[in-house]
C-alpha cells in the first residue's frame, strides 16, 4: 500500500513524499517503515506504543490511533503532522 509521508519526516525517505509499505495491522505497516527507513517509526509513536499527539494517520478516509486495526482493503495511508506556533 502507499504511505504518504509529511514533509516533516521525509528524511527518513530520502525526500520522496509516497513510500511503499506491507502489513495486515497498522502496526505491521509501521514495523514495515521502521525496516525500510530506520528511525521513522519513534516519530510516529512513542516510547509506549501510543501514536504520539502530534500525529494523525488516517487509512483511506478514516482515522485511528489504534495499531492493531486491520488493513484489510486500504489503499493508502496517510501520516499527518499538525503544526505548532504562535
Amino acid at each position: 500500500m502507499i504511505v504518504h509521508v509529511p514533509t516533516p519526516l521525509r528524511s527518513y525517505t530520502d525526500e520522496r513524499a509516497r513510500v511503499e509499505a506491507q502489513g495486515d495491522t497498522l502496526g505491521e505497516l509501521l514495523g514495515d517503515l521502521e525496516r525500510q527507513f530506520p528511525g521513522m517509526r519513534f516519530r510516529v509513536i512513542d516510547e509506549h506504543d501510543r501514536v504520539r499527539r502530534h500525529i494523525k494517520l488516517f487509512l483511506d478516509d478514516e482515522t485511528t490511533e489504534d495499531l492493531g486495526h486491520a488493513l484489510g482493503a486500504t489503499r493508502d495511508v496517510h501520516i499527518i503532522c499538525a503544526l505548532s506556533g504562535g
